[in-house]
């Protein structure tokens, strides 16, 4: 699985084009009523449901990406 489509949830969460794979989402302006969102998002598109902590540990796309990953295998 590659973080495209985590890309485009920041993309649509942020509102804002500016964001690759290893973008930190807090540092792109997102905080945790953002983060929320995101992690709803995986939630209803892969089927996962990541805790916050996780998006803490790793807020870029690409980190998400290898957390769902890890749990869907």
């Amino acid at each position: 699985m590659n973080s495209d489509h985590i890309v485009q949830i920041f993309r649509r969460v942020l509102e804002t084009p500016d964001v690759d794979a290893g973008s930190d989402f807090f540092e792109l302006g997102g905080d945790s009523l953002l983060a929320t969102r995101v992690l709803s998002a995986i939630a209803r598109d892969f089927g996962i449901e990541l805790p916050y902590d996780d998006f803490l540990d790793g807020p870029t796309a690409e980190q998400l990406t290898a957390k769902v990953t890890a749990v869907a295998s």
